[in-house]
Parts: C-alpha cells; sequence; structure tokens
C-alpha cells in the first residue's frame, strides 16, 4: 500500500473511530467467550418413536431427568482460536455479526521491505471471518476493531503494515447480508511477548459486547 493509500486509510479508520465514539452510550463492556454450536446430528430412533422394550416385555427404563441436565450446567471452554462468537453492535438492533478468529501467525514477515516493526518489536497477524447476520450489512474499519491480549493482561491495538500472511481488511470493509469477508488484523508487540487471548467488537470497536478468543 503506498504512503497517500495508508494515509487515507488511517483518517477515514480515525473519522469512523471518532463518530462511533461519540455515538455510544457511556456504558460498560460485556465479555463474550462462549463460541457458538456448530449444528450437530441428533441420533434419531429408525422405526418409530415408541422406546424399545426388553425380552421380558416389560418397557425399557426411561433415561434419568437428572443425568440429560448435566451437560447444559456444565461449565463451557471458552472460545478458543477457529472458533465463532456471535456479536452485535450498541448502536443498532440490526447490527450483528458471526465472527470467527480464523488464525494466528506469529511472527508476521511484513509485505514491505521499506516498512519494519520498530527494533524490538515484531508483526503478528490475526486473520478474521466476519458474517453479517442481522438487517444491516457490514460497513465497518475491522483494523480498529480488533485487540490482542498477552499473559499479563496488556493489550495492543492493530497498526495499518500489511504483512505476509495474507491480505488485510480493506477501510472501510464493506459485506452484504448473509455474505463473509476474511482478513488480517496486524498488530506490532515487544519481542517475546506471549500472546494469551484476542477480542473483536463492532461498531468500530466501540460495541458494548466484546468477542474474545484463547490463543494456544
Amino acid at each position: 500500500m503506498s504512503t497517500t493509500r495508508r494515509t487515507a486509510a488511517l483518517l477515514l479508520g480515525a473519522a469512523l473511530v471518532t463518530l462511533t465514539a461519540t455515538a455510544c452510550d457511556a456504558g460498560g463492556a460485556s465479555v463474550s467467550t462462549e463460541a457458538k454450536q456448530t449444528a450437530a446430528a441428533t441420533p434419531a430412533a429408525e422405526g418409530g418413536s415408541a422406546p424399545a422394550k426388553p425380552a421380558d416385555g416389560q418397557p425399557a427404563a426411561e433415561s434419568k431427568p437428572a443425568e440429560a441436565a448435566k451437560a447444559p450446567d456444565a461449565a463451557k471452554a471458552p472460545a478458543k482460536i477457529g472458533d465463532t462468537i456471535g456479536l452485535k453492535g450498541s448502536l443498532d438492533k440490526g447490527n450483528t455479526a458471526d465472527v470467527t478468529a480464523v488464525k494466528v501467525v506469529d511472527p508476521a514477515e511484513s509485505a514491505n521491505a521499506y516498512l519494519k516493526a520498530e527494533d524490538g518489536k515484531h508483526y503478528v497477524a490475526v486473520q478474521f471471518q466476519i458474517k453479517p447476520t442481522g438487517s444491516k450489512a457490514y460497513s465497518e474499519a475491522p483494523w480498529s476493531s480488533a485487540k490482542v491480549v498477552d499473559a499479563q493482561g496488556q493489550s495492543y491495538g492493530p497498526t495499518l503494515a500489511e504483512t505476509k500472511a495474507g491480505q488485510s481488511f480493506q477501510t472501510p470493509t464493506n459485506i452484504a447480508g448473509g455474505e463473509t469477508g476474511k482478513g488480517f488484523v496486524v498488530f506490532e508487540v515487544p519481542n517475546g511477548t506471549k500472546l494469551d487471548k484476542v477480542q473483536f467488537s463492532l461498531d468500530n470497536g466501540f460495541a458494548q459486547q466484546v468477542g474474545q478468543w484463547k490463543i494456544g
């Protein structure tokens, strides 16, 4: 990306962030770590729904309700890289999307021979997949919506650098309802940093609901 295009993208992204920040309510954020469950095949009884009977002709014992209830009550593991989290914006009820943290490339090599990470730092690229699920198309700046967090709780915001990990999101990114968009967001972190989590939220990063994925 040329210097002019990078500057234009930065200014446009900053404008989007400023407008969103001004419009948002001053409420506390909630962190969502529960992955959406994929549709799984449910075993179905063949030849009708009548319960099977043992050889003596007596009805088979029914399953204990308590046993069936154990699964929903069990603690759910936090979402990990590769999982999808359903997110919603705070400004418009129609702004919802399924967001997947697809993969993390650490370290990621710069795609520009003249643009490198600062001394003592390196690039990390995180690929996200976004699918609008509400009445609105997705039209935001994904690079302003993501963060990475290290094992000590220190968070790192994105940079407009591009890497050889793959294509970055455009600014803004426009995805029609029901369609899917995919791209990388790049971060610059100190060498030796052990990243622990990835975060993403709608409304250009200002939605009160924040999706969070565990790395590793």
